[in-house]
């Protein structure tokens, strides 16, 4: 057994996984310092295990804990170092996750434009199609979430919706959203518009309380729902039930929306001071884990229930203040969406052009790059934006001629395409396969020059190994070279090509470095 790393991954995500879920644990029960050392200590056993799938969620797990503890520049900064740890390794939902992450983050520090902006991003990765079906999910939630965050409940109410229609249990979480989108549409007096979410609401939250009538927390949703339907003694009933164990259970949001609907039927009972103490009660439950549409919603059922208690003229000024107010986050919310629909499109326009130009680099027969695929990542090289380590592997057909000659030239491209198969299975996300010409490939290989050797050998054993045509051993020959500093890119591809040519001369099926 090599001494640095465990001989085997005994879950999917790694063989710590345990101490991550202890992180997340921490960090999302109010133990956000201590989820932090946990962290930092679990990070360097992982590294010391070669656990290298545990590392990203530790690291997630440390940006829920600074996020939890109000550093959002120290969850921000981790959160670009998750992007990058994904974007390396090729993990598409990895990197939409994160996107969403940031997304939240941008929003917190009031950045809306990059806030949209990530969020557009990851929706095109997240619109690609997946195998993985529940970091979709899991991906799709944080999509979610900050779509919340920016109060932005239609993003929000879809993605929750296709959740739920594809059983994920999220039906309650789209209650929730259709729950305060319905209070908002009625503060901002589209009152039609809110009532169709409050009943959606209502019905999918009294399934729920039906199967499960010991339940707050959906008891708690349904009260609020129906107390501003007008639905007041179920509404009351319910809500009375739910506050206390909702409480003692410190599940503050919940609690929040018990003492609402208590309020809310109060205040229609004429009992408003009765009414206030509910609203106040509510408010000062606000220091723990609070959304930011919750403190608009409870200022607007205050200032309501002030100027029905005093139709002053002091009363009628702080419920036109708080009214305005309610307009302007909602017009607020508005431009959010328009930013995300613009950066959407963007993001779109810039797919098409990548999937274009892709198009334009792409070899029709392999589907590995092309040619000027190739010369555009020398270019590169010589301008110092592909740095060591960097291994070029050039791969040569044995024989090729010869098959072509007695097998035809559709053989020889069968053979070809085969070829081209064993290199895409051996490279990893940062490394390019490209056609160079004929029968001569290349790979550009993120290494050094031991891992160069080791990915070489595997190619030229598997195509040495595969049945592409029977009867016949289809071999190929390979050279490699390493980039050094200050080496251009014509110098490496002459450095491998001086040992491809070794390597032909040794017997071919064979490789030379």
């Amino acid at each position: 057994m090599n001494g640095s790393r465990l001989p085997v991954p005994v879950t999917v995500f790694g063989p710590l996984h345990l101490l991550d879920l202890r992180v997340h644990r921490l960090a999302t029960t109010g133990h956000g310092h201590e989820a932090l050392r946990a962290a930092d200590a679990y990070l360097a056993i992982a590294r010391a295990c070669g656990d290298s799938r545990t590392v990203p969620f530790l690291i997630q797990g440390k940006m829920y804990a600074n996020l939890a503890i109000g550093r959002i520049p120290e969850a921000a900064d981790l959160g670009e170092r998750l992007l990058r740890l994904h974007h390396a390794v090729g993990s598409v939902l990895g990197e939409a996750k994160a996107l969403c992450d940031l997304a939240h983050f941008d929003l917190l520090r009031g950045r809306d434009v990059d806030a949209m902006r990530n969020l557009a991003r990851a929706a095109a990765l997240l619109d690609l199609p997946h195998s993985d079906g529940d970091r979709h999910r899991s991906a799709l939630c944080s999509f979610a979430e900050a779509a919340t965050a920016a109060e932005m409940y239609e993003t929000a109410a879809s993605t929750y919706e296709h959740l739920s229609e594809a059983g994920a249990g999220f039906a309650l979480v789209h209650a929730v959203t259709l729950l305060y989108w319905g209070l908002r549409l009625g503060h901002v007096g589209r009152h039609d518009e809110g009532a169709a979410r409050l009943r959606r609401s209502a019905e999918i939250t009294r399934r729920h309380v039906d199967e499960r009538p010991d339940d707050p927390v959906a008891a708690a949703m349904l009260a609020l729902a129906l107390a501003k339907l007008g639905d007041i003694i179920p509404a009351e009933k319910l809500a009375r039930d739910a506050v206390l164990p909702l409480r003692d259970e410190e599940n503050f949001q919940y609690a929040r929306m018990a003492h609402l609907a208590l309020g809310i039927s109060l205040r229609t009972h004429g009992m408003l001071a009765e009414a206030r103490m509910e609203f106040l009660a509510a408010g000062e439950l606000c220091d723990f884990g609070v959304r930011p549409d919750e403190k608009p919603i409870i200022r607007f059922e205050m200032a309501l229930t002030a100027l029905e208690s005093d139709a002053g003229q002091s009363s009628r000024d702080m419920f036109a203040a708080v009214e305005g107010q309610t307009r302007e986050l909602w017009r607020l919310r508005l431009q959010r969406l328009a930013m995300l629909r613009q950066a959407r499109q963007r993001e779109e326009a810039e797919a098409a052009r990548d999937r274009a130009e892709r198009e334009v680099l792409r070899d029709p027969l392999t589907g590995l790059g092309n040619r000027r695929r190739f010369d555009l990542l020398l270019d590169r090289i010589d301008a110092g934006r592909i740095p060591p380590p960097l291994i070029l592997l050039l791969v040569d057909v044995d024989h090729f001629k010869t098959i072509n000659d007695v097998y035809s030239h559709s053989t020889g491209d069968r053979a070809l395409r085969e070829v081209a198969r064993i290199l895409r299975a051996h490279c990893r996300a940062e490394d390019i396969p490209v056609r160079y010409a004929g029968d001569e490939f290349t790979v550009f290989l993120r290494g050094d020059l031991a891992v160069g050797r080791e990915v070489a050998e595997r190619i030229r054993a598997a195509v040495a190994s595969s049945d592409i045509l029977p009867g016949v051993r289809l071999t190929v020959s390979v050279g490699l070279a390493e980039l050094a500093d200050g080496m251009t890119g014509d110098m490496l591809f002459r450095q491998a090509d001086d040992r491809l040519y070794a390597a032909k001369w040794s017997g071919r099926n064979t490789v030379a470095s």
